[in-house]
């Protein structure tokens, strides 16, 4: 492609949100970390730096080398990109007397400014800094100012530079569409032909010439992911590909049956493989987080080895993996982000199966990914379920697992996902799900105390999953639900609900 945006990340929170923001102008981005950019600029229109935890005045600061970028192409410096700017260009940085952070509005803006075009004074953006710029670098013009921020933006004369001291990723900026819009496109001249179709086609050129008449082997768990991407294989390869099932133990109430018959609709060659009992039992006592991962994951890794062993001449296997995967297992690509979780399909099988890899959706966020199903004409109820993690309810079930609790929080999720389906809210939720707690509470039921276990229960709104928020729903509903739960489920006598959002914690509980 020769149509991109760099973004280069010096480990900020919302790197992410920059590259969603700028694909929804229908451009392609892609985020590399600052200390190892590519080597070849060629196809690059326009680059883009991140914030940063750092500080431009500190001894480590992150400092790359700009000299085939700064004046040779379109460069726009976010927060921490404006202050590096600035303080490595004849400008200087200073704490700024209190912490910045959180909603502010233009009051200055420049006229006739194409970067600026059609935002105006008053505009609401948002701030998250500890410095702030005090004089701009060399060549520099003031374009914007907040009440506290003197030099919220400005651009550099005789360059197609520009900073911006506040965050046009973060929903909060309300114009900072546009803004990205006026730089990649009016003023970079990017085209916006990054659409699914564009995709798909691409795509499947690209896996026909790489496959060929090999056999590949996909992984299918009934999610949205790894659905999307045997449709695409399947275009592109039909009776070569190869799809096993594999059923953990961990799976929600009667998902492995209901899946595979989903699946024969589709039109793919589908195995599946029951070996719940032998992941309840490597799992038996284990209570860390990471560890169940890891357990997981490695079973996994086994079961499938032992059933690809039976596809005869299998040379790649196929992988659901989705850009945020990437993100967040391996910090924007071998960048400072902080690693958040692992991954299971994110590396260890290749190594231990000995089969190239191909993962057809590896550039697409979740919400892209979507959009390339309905291309694909596939089932509305696949691309609408929720997300669900690889682990299943092995990360949904604080501490250790057991069949007992696996039963009791199966029936616990049924429950919550059939009444947000009956009400009418499964589709107005990006995702939800019920937690078993480590912990028994008292209660009374009858005329009896019980001694028994709490759940919670959580469902977020986001995009992409790399930011969400808590839905509000219905008291009327959680009050139906929860005295559906404790009346049905054996073992139940308390729910909550999860109102946290991400950032700060995670949709998952581990």
């Amino acid at each position: 492609m020769q149509n991109n945006v760099l973004i280069l990340d010096f480990g900020s929170q919302y790197t992410q949100l920059i590259a969603r923001r700028v694909r929804e102008l229908n451009i392609y981005s892609e985020i590399k970390p600052y200390n190892n950019p590519p080597k070849d600029l060629s196809t690059y229109k326009a680059v883009i730096l991140s914030g940063s935890p750092f500080s431009v005045r500190s001894e480590d600061v992150p400092h790359p080398d700009l000299s085939e970028i700064k004046g040779k192409k379109p460069l726009l410096g976010i927060c921490y990109g404006a202050q590096y700017l600035s303080h490595f260009n004849g400008g200087s940085v200073a704490p700024s007397a209190t912490r910045e952070y959180g909603r502010a509005n233009l009051s200055y803006v420049k006229e006739s400014d194409n970067f600026l075009k059609g935002i105006d004074e008053g505009s609401q953006v948002w701030m998250s800094h500890s410095d702030t710029i005090k004089e701009l670098p060399d060549g520099a013009v003031r374009l914007a100012s907040t009440h506290d921020v003197e030099n919220a933006a400005f651009r550099i004369e005789g360059e197609k530079t520009f900073g911006i001291q506040f965050h046009p990723e973060v929903y909060h900026t309300k114009d900072g569409k546009k803004l990205l819009e006026n730089f990649l496109v009016n003023i970079a001249g990017l085209e916006q032909d990054w659409t699914p179709d564009a995709f798909v086609e691409t795509t499947i050129k690209e896996l026909q010439e790489k496959i060929g008449d090999d056999k590949v082997i996909l992984g299918l768990s009934g999610g949205v992911d790894s659905s999307v991407a045997a449709m695409l294989l399947h275009k592109a390869i039909g009776s070569h590909l190869h799809c096993i099932f594999v059923n953990n133990g961990l799976l929600r109430k009667n998902e492995f049956e209901s899946v595979l018959d989903q699946y024969k609709h589709m039109g793919l060659n589908v195995k599946g493989v029951d070996a719940s009992a032998r992941f309840l039992d490597a799992l038996k006592g284990e209570s860390d987080p990471e560890t169940k991962r890891k357990i997981i994951g490695r079973v996994f890794i086994e079961v499938f080895d032992n059933e690809a062993h039976q596809v005869e001449n299998a040379k790649w296997l196929a992988q659901g993996t989705i850009y945020p995967d990437r993100i967040e297992s391996v910090s924007a690509s071998g960048g400072p982000s902080a690693v958040i979780k692992s991954h299971h399909n994110v590396g260890g099988l290749p190594d231990y199966m000995k089969l190239k890899v191909v993962e057809p959706l590896h550039l697409l966020f979740k919400d892209e990914v979507r959009r390339v199903g309905r291309n694909l004409d596939m089932d509305s109820t696949i691309l609408g379920r929720h997300p669900f993690p690889g682990p299943g309810l092995g990360i949904r079930i604080l501490g250790d697992i057991t069949a007992e609790k696996v039963s009791i929080l199966q029936e616990v999720d049924a429950i919550f996902i059939d009444g947000l389906k009956k009400w009418g809210l499964y589709d107005k939720v990006w995702q939800a799900g019920a937690m078993l707690l480590p912990v028994n509470s008292v209660g009374v039921m009858g005329d009896e105390r019980t001694y028994e276990k709490c759940v919670a229960l959580r469902a977020v709104e986001s995009t992409d999953g790399m930011t969400a928020d808590w839905v509000n729903l219905p008291y009327e509903f959680l009050q139906k639900t929860s005295n559906d739960i404790i009346n049905k489920v054996k073992g139940v006598n308390r729910v909550v609900y999860d109102i946290s959002s991400k950032p700060p914690a995670t949709i998952e509980w581990e």
